[in-house]
């Protein structure tokens, strides 16, 4: 029986438009339950009684010299453990994902991911019952979609 799931590889390239980024890579995370973002600074600040965060993003791996400086309304503070099993209080914010050609809003915590491979992990809850994970493919999707 075939599935009516959309299969993503262990990676994908995804597109955030409400920050200008059309293309990042992405690690497909199930074992992750919320998506993280790559944010080398992050503060919260007030703009007409509206909690926002501005943050620095660099959107390409091994590349520090290309930065974006990005402002979004801060949904929430958590406390997420690591695979690591270390504890750290995030910023929460809520934004558009393109994934191939499928738009959708998804969390999304903000962390310091200097030492990693990918500057964006896309957490099962982003999966949100339409897509499956082939964790020996990549880049299923394609490059996203962007109009």
């Amino acid at each position: 029986m075939k599935s009516l799931l959309t299969e993503l590889g262990w990676r994908e390239w995804v597109a955030l438009p409400e920050f200008g980024i059309d293309c990042l890579k992405a690690k497909v995370d199930t074992g992750a339950r919320t998506s993280a973002l790559h944010a080398f600074f992050a503060e919260a600040f007030e703009d007409r009684g509206v909690h926002k965060v501005r943050f620095g993003l660099h959107p390409e791996q091994n590349n520090v010299d290309m930065e974006k400086i990005c402002e979004a309304e801060l949904l929430d503070e958590r406390n997420v453990t690591d695979s690591g099993g270390h504890t750290e209080l995030r910023f929460v914010i809520k934004t558009p994902v393109i994934i191939g050609s499928s738009c959708f809003d998804i969390e999304m915590t903000l962390t310091k991911r200097d030492n990693m491979k990918f500057r964006m992990l896309l957490g099962r809850t982003a999966l949100n019952d339409v897509f499956t994970v082939n964790p020996a493919r990549s880049y299923l999707a394609g490059k996203p979609d962007v109009k």
